[in-house]
């Protein structure tokens, strides 16, 4: 595939954008690219015309690489395309030898695009080195070796399928099986059928597993090392129902695009419900206030980050990665809370922080106790607007069972302070989400207060 990328006229710095659904070759252009110097530029599989103009524009990539039927999304960009089908018939043609070139340990790998949930996706610079340090991090926390066998579910144009799955998987030498997207009717045989070991996942895949026969979870819990949750917030209670049907307690850690693995709970060692756990190898951690003091433990702060694992900034924007720093550390805009002993706990985005009547409420707190009430499968908390208190919480709930918004108000009133009982409780058929999971509050129906 080098060879092959070689004779088209790619060359180091060059940029390759890959808009495809998992499969090998997308493993082996990323590979090629790698080895050649050139920057890998993933597109979410599940990305439109406009969306996608805006990561070619953005980045300038020389060629972008899809397939047939995925081509009429691309629209008129300008830039040239590759068919994954063409370059399948392409490559066998290629010369077998080795193809390298030389490339500082510093420079760009690939250029990975934030999911844009609060405005316009800004491309993300991953070197080769933040990715060689995540997988060294990984394989010793976690304790990967030769012997694993990994199930990756995940897209490959997240950190987490692409510097996780893959890395792992190469660095250590396990069997990998690798599917084109997690599929909730078929996952259960494809655990029982591979017997794998280690399975990376995000919340939603975790809560639609809870679903599966208690015969099911226990023979696939029978052959598991170990269950990781990230990508987004996994609910205290899907944790603790998980370990009850698969007897495995799920081990949530803290990553980002910017910065791939930042915190891990331990692999031997108390996996805290609700925790992400403790920093990892060479990353330093600072919880600090909104003028950059530090907070002590057990109050809310913003997450600040240094390490070999820092991402090289924003592509094109210095401003913007300016703005992303504060003395030399990066800014992640994640509320937490640090316990005496070291775990950190994420409150939510400083985005998401919902300031009503001078009180300040974090969404996660009321989340976290609403999916304890019966009935409830999912919840999110965001703000609306008010009149007399500038903003009040309102819970957006996916119910399992029979809704009834008065019973969870009285239990919000019975256990949580006042300024924190969401104004309304409005049922919906399900949360909008990224492709990874994570929850897109501003696509949440507005509710306005009367």
């Amino acid at each position: 595939m080098a060879n092959l990328l070689v004779s088209k006229g790619l060359e180091k710095g060059d940029r390759l954008c890959v808009y495809l659904a998992n499969c090998l070759e997308y493993i082996d252009l990323y590979l090629a690219a790698t080895r050649l110097g050139v920057i890998f530029v993933p597109v979410n599989v599940l990305y439109r015309d406009r969306e996608i103009r805006h990561i070619l524009q953005d980045a300038e990539p020389k060629v972008l690489v899809t397939t047939a039927a995925q081509i009429e999304f691309v629209g008129d960009s300008g830039v040239p395309v590759w068919l994954l089908e063409e370059l399948r018939e392409s490559v066998v043609s290629q010369p077998a030898r080795r193809r390298i070139d030389v490339t500082d340990a510093d420079s760009p790998a690939a250029i990975v695009y934030t999911s844009g949930t609060t405005g316009t996706a800004k491309g993300a610079v991953l070197t080769h080195h933040n990715f060689v340090v995540n997988a060294i991090n990984l394989l010793t926390c976690w304790q990967f070796t030769a012997a694993d066998r990994l199930l990756l579910t995940l897209p490959l144009f997240h950190v987490h399928g692409l510097g996780n799955g893959v890395h792992c998987w190469l660095a250590s030498g396990c069997r990998m099986r690798l599917t084109e997207r997690f599929a909730h009717d078929q996952a259960a045989g494809w655990m029982r059928e591979f017997a794998p070991t280690v399975f990376f996942g995000v919340p939603t895949m975790y809560v639609r597993m809870l679903e599966w026969p208690m015969e099911t979870a226990a023979a696939v819990g029978a052959s598991m090392r170990l269950f990781v949750s990230g990508s987004a917030p996994l609910p205290a209670q899907t944790l603790e129902e998980f370990r009850e049907r698969f007897g495995h307690t799920i081990l949530e850690r803290y990553g980002m695009s910017e910065t791939l693995m930042n915190l891990t709970n331990p692999y031997a060692g108390e996996r805290r419900p609700g925790s992400v756990g403790l920093p990892m190898p060479g990353v330093s951690v600072r919880n600090l206030d909104p003028d950059g003091n530090p907070v002590p433990d057990g109050t809310t702060g913003e997450l600040y980050l240094k390490g070999p694992n820092l991402f090289a900034g924003y592509w094109r924007r210095e401003e913007a990665t300016a703005a992303a720093h504060r003395d030399g550390w990066f800014r992640t805009g994640d509320i937490a809370v640090r316990s005496t002993d070291g775990y950190y706990t994420l409150q939510g985005r400083r985005s998401d922080l919902i300031i009503s009547g001078g009180f300040n409420i974090y969404p996660r707190e009321i989340e976290e106790f609403l999916c304890e009430q019966p009935g409830v499968a999912e919840v999110a908390v965001a703000s609306s607007p008010d009149p007399r208190r500038g903003e009040v919480p309102v819970a957006y709930v996916v119910a399992d069972g029979l809704f009834d918004a008065g019973a969870l108000e009285a239990a919000c009133r019975a256990n949580l302070a006042s300024f924190k009982v969401p104004r309304a409780f409005v049922r919906i058929e399900k949360l909008p989400r990224t492709a990874l999971g994570k929850i897109q509050k501003h696509l949440l129906p507005k509710w306005e207060s009367v």
